[in-house]
């Protein structure tokens, strides 16, 4: 009797010993890879450290062996875990898969395995918004088809659906012609889309997308939801023969900017509306995508409607929808017009494409973003009364005149100008002193005439009428 007293004692120091680092060893990947899913003041700890690692099991193992007796041990490591974690983290597949290795390390230990699997239950139990179902590890995984040709969802869109389903999200694929997508390929791919390419032709990402869902349950036999991304109503079909064979369905569709999620067990639907930005938020982010496209393409200027559909395509909102929740009334160009200090626009004529530039001083201290024009539009923008290096002071002196005048002889940006010589002209100021065959760039034509006087501060310079 003293022997199995011993080696009791010695399975159940080996069992918590085991449960206290693949918990510690899930919070360090949680950090890595998913850190919003630790309280925030735990985010910043370093959970790689070998002298935390030894503190944090240490204490671990010893609340779980004081509570091993009582059969109290996951509940207490539940109430442990919902100190460091929030809530949708026992959404996460990282938990899951430690809930599942803990089960399976119990189900090796004779004396723990029915309160083990009992309260193994009970840990992960969370309520869908639907149906009040309860997810239980390593039973079953959750699905996401998605026709990218019909609709786009983004990051934020996608973890809302991973609380709604009931099982883990653990494949995501996504269908289309990816030529005809720009670099939408390339995004899905880094959040962990498997994508199938399609040829060109209308209904083909339908239609590889329903053979390849009719069949999901024999590709995938842990499969218990499926998530059929598409406003298509083509899906109807796929959706019922899913349903019929057993699956939950998800249905997501658009209806105008109102993203809408039917469950097909339920019919309960739950629509997603898009979150107006701020507009500070709003131009930030119109910056981040000029500025990609820019790297992208190699070219300072981006047509608008690039802009816009690349904004819609990340953010699930238009463009002329959050100016007019700002500026109503205007219109989605309106707003690169309103903040001139952030933006410049180019238009040859009403009928042509605006194009979209960003104000960026370079090191030479040249406006670099007035070297390049939109292809074929250089020829169109020659401005004929402006023929000689007088016309051109005689035009600068004039919008610096115009820009000052509640306070005469103050001081402009040299962006501020350039831009307004562009707007007025239609021609960037670089390209109007090429065409007068000035051999110097803005800042040297300005320092060379005797009309205008110049500054340099911390970050640019600025001119005034001498």
């Amino acid at each position: 009797m003293p022997n199995d007293n011993i080696l009791q004692n010695a399975d159940k120091t080996t069992l918590v010993n085991q449960i206290s680092n693949c918990v510690y060893q899930a919070i360090a990947t949680i950090q890595e890879q998913q850190p919003e899913l630790l309280l925030e003041k735990y985010r910043n700890i370093d959970w790689r450290s070998s002298r935390n690692q030894s503190a944090f099991t240490a204490k671990l193992a010893e609340l779980l062996n004081s509570n091993y007796a009582n059969h109290a041990l996951f509940s207490e490591l539940q109430k442990f875990l919902k100190v460091l974690l929030t809530p949708e983290s026992f959404n996460s597949s990282i938990l899951l898969n430690l809930l599942d290795t803990i089960r399976q390390l119990s189900s090796n230990n004779t004396e723990s395995d029915n309160s083990f699997i009992s309260q193994n239950i009970e840990i992960s139990q969370q309520t869908s918004v639907f149906n009040n179902t309860k997810i239980l590890p390593n039973i079953g995984i959750a699905i996401l088809l998605l026709d990218a040709e019909n609709l786009q969802i983004n990051v934020e869109v996608e973890k809302f659906l991973t609380t709604i389903c009931a099982y883990s999200l653990q494949v995501k694929i996504a269908f289309a012609n990816w030529r005809s997508l720009g670099k939408f390929d390339v995004e899905l791919h880094e959040r962990g889309y498997e994508l199938i390419h399609v040829p060109p032709g209308r209904d083909n990402a339908d239609g590889k997308m329903i053979a390849f869902g009719s069949s999901i349950y024999e590709r995938y036999p842990k499969a218990k939801e499926i998530l059929v991304c598409s406003t298509d109503h083509v899906m109807t079909n796929l959706c019922n023969h899913l349903q019929q064979n057993g699956l939950t369905v998800y249905r997501v569709s658009k209806q105008g900017e109102t993203l809408s999620v039917l469950n097909s067990n339920t019919g309960k639907i739950i629509n997603i509306k898009p979150n107006i930005p701020s507009l500070e938020k709003f131009i930030k982010q119109l910056k981040k995508i000029i500025k990609a496209e820019q790297k992208r393409t190699n070219s300072y200027w981006i047509q608008l409607a690039q802009i816009s559909q690349t904004f819609k395509n990340h953010y699930q909102i238009s463009i002329s929808e959050v100016v007019s929740k700002h500026f109503p009334g205007k219109r989605a160009r309106d707003i690169f017009i309103h903040y001139p200090n952030e933006f410049v626009i180019h238009q040859i004529d009403e009928k042509s494409e605006l194009y979209v530039a960003l104000f960026e001083i370079g090191d030479s201290q040249e406006l670099d973003i007035m070297e390049t024009m939109p292809e074929n539009s250089v020829s169109a923008c020659l401005v004929p009364n402006i023929k000689s290096k007088t016309d051109l002071e005689e035009a600068l002196k004039q919008i610096i005149i115009n820009l000052t005048i509640k306070s005469p002889g103050s001081y402009v940006d040299i962006s501020t100008l350039g831009s307004k010589f562009n707007q007025q002209y239609g021609k960037p100021i670089t390209e109007q002193i090429k065409s007068l065959q000035l051999s110097s760039g803005f800042i040297k034509f300005l320092k060379s005439s005797t009309i205008f006087v110049l500054k340099q501060t911390e970050k640019t310079w600025q001119v005034a009428v001498r």
